[in-house]
């Protein structure tokens, strides 16, 4: 019995775990503080469509066995298209991962600087945090252990008491349903477009869709599985958005006038919560940084081997060398003075160029019976699929708009 419970649960916790990171956290807490709770239905749009996309990529990988990588390499025909593909995803997950792993290990730092502060160092001409080299450390070992199983058991350790420390925020700060209810009206204004964007687009992350494609094959090898790939994809995509949504609902109940960076929110919530608000909000971030510093050079690391053709085993040398690149360069990005707003911005650029690209090749081999079988989706499947690809289309747009300072 419990041998059959456990083939319920998988990568699911590392998808959630990589998709609420500091920058979600970030972005849900000014949500609250500026729009209270009006901006619920962007997280519950983004629910929907992140488990629609999510679903599609872990059941392509189930079916054939393979990551995204390697199925554009047996997909795409045409030589020429084929490695402009690989080469355009290589760029933007690599460089838009390392941006994300700046972003997510001096989030996490500033977590758990509300506890205590261990200075810093300076390098040549890096200043180098080492609450964020201790991050790093941490990553790396968990990253170097070779083992998917430690990540996935550490990792889902650290997204339930994450989960835990933002639900209880929410909960303490008593919201009124009828609010909640409201706020899943959806309502669009010149001045809260931007805040949905960012919203939708911090949950629908395009990388997660390799990581998950690639991950799945590590726990499932038979398509009679496939309830179970459903079933955990669905409890982790639904448990990060809720936990989303904790996140503004405890944003929007408290006292800041503005956040400049998450940690604000403690103080926001001192009238509400006392001292506690300190120790719910700093772990909750901290624990946001870290899983996503881990899922990041996870995820980049699977990118580089598929594209090179190079073994994907953990263990090997091809994915250290490559979980090391990304994590380095994450901590010179991260100890070169940049804000990780400015960070993120940039890997805000790459995904929005490849978000639209990913989805509509995903939903493309999703629906190739000579790949798929009977597995390929239904009718129904490619209806929602096509809302879910205009969906990205337009945040890929209107991100790229953003940054070139055209919104």
């Amino acid at each position: 019995m419990k041998r059959e419970w456990s083939k319920y649960f998988g990568p699911g916790p590392l998808i959630a775990a990589a998709f609420i990171g500091p920058g979600t956290v970030t972005v849900c807490t000014l949500a609250g503080v500026n729009f209270g709770y009006d901006l619920l239905w962007a997280l519950g749009l983004s629910i929907i469509t992140t488990i629609i996309l999510q679903e599609s990529a872990a059941r392509i990988g189930l079916v054939t066995q393979l990551g995204l990588i390697p199925n554009i390499h047996r997909t795409i025909q045409k030589a020429g298209l084929r490695y402009f593909s690989i080469f355009l995803v290589l760029m933007a997950i690599v460089l838009g991962n390392a941006a994300y792993e700046a972003g997510n290990i001096s989030g996490g730092s500033l977590g758990a600087e509300l506890f205590f502060d261990l200075g810093s160092i300076r390098f040549l001409q890096l200043e180098i945090n080492l609450m964020n080299l201790s991050i790093g450390i941490i990553a790396l070992f968990l990253l170097y252990s070779g083992s998917y199983k430690l990540i996935t058991r550490a990792l889902t350790f650290l997204v339930i008491l994450m989960s835990m420390a933002f639900l209880l925020s929410a909960m303490m700060v008593r919201p009124s349903v009828l609010d909640l209810i409201k706020g899943m009206v959806p309502t669009i204004k010149t001045d809260n477009i931007l805040t949905i964007v960012a919203l939708i687009g911090t949950t629908v992350v395009p990388y997660n869709l390799f990581l998950h494609s690639s991950l799945v094959i590590e726990k499932w090898k038979s398509i009679k599985d496939l309830k179970f790939v459903r079933f955990d994809t669905f409890l982790s995509v639904v448990l990060g958005g809720v936990v989303s949504m904790a996140i503004v609902i405890a944003g929007a109940a408290g006292s800041a006038l503005e956040v400049s960076s998450a940690s604000d929110l403690a103080k926001g919530l001192e009238p509400l919560m006392g001292s506690m608000a300190k120790y719910f909000i700093g772990f909750g971030l901290f624990a946001a940084g870290i899983t996503s510093a881990v899922t990041a050079p996870l995820a980049g690391s699977l990118v580089i081997t598929g594209c090179f053709g190079w073994t994907s085993n953990i263990s090997g040398k091809p994915m250290r060398w490559s979980i090391g690149l990304i994590l380095g360069l994450g901590l010179i990005f991260a100890s070169l003075g940049i804000r990780p707003v400015q960070l993120i911005t940039i890997a805000q650029l790459a995904n929005g160029i490849l978000l639209p690209l990913l989805s509509g090749y995903v939903i493309w081999l999703v629906n190739k019976k000579s790949i798929m079988g009977e597995f390929k989706n239904t009718i129904f499947m490619n209806v929602l699929s096509l809302m879910v690809w205009l969906i990205t289309l337009l945040l890929g747009v209107l991100s790229v708009m953003k940054v070139l300072g055209l919104l």
